[in-house]
């Protein structure tokens, strides 16, 4: 989701800079360290709301189609045999090896 870099409005500069600086803070945690600062300082003067923190554990799965991912028909055979065989041990209550 997003929009393209190469849309990115010119006042910021080029968008491969801002994509590069992107890419290595991301890499080298720079973003994470900033939320955990915002969030010590806003719990550290009681503005922190953790009623509004949620946490959802929902997965999303996809066939491998969907996401573009191409499998040698061999292989996925085995790979959905597989997935039945743990899901029949796991119905019967045994846990896969």
């Amino acid at each position: 989701m997003g929009s393209p870099w190469r849309d990115m409005p010119q006042r910021y500069g080029s968008w491969s800079t801002v994509y590069g600086r992107f890419h290595l803070w991301a890499g080298a945690g720079v973003f994470q360290a900033l939320m955990e600062a915002v969030i010590a300082e806003a719990a550290a003067r009681g503005q922190a709301e953790l009623g509004l923190v949620s946490v959802d554990s929902t997965s999303a799965r996809a066939h491998h189609h969907a996401a573009r991912m191409m499998l040698d028909p061999e292989l996925l055979e085995t790979l959905e045999k597989a997935v039945a065989e743990e899901k029949g041990l796991l119905q019967r209550g045994k846990t896969p090896r």
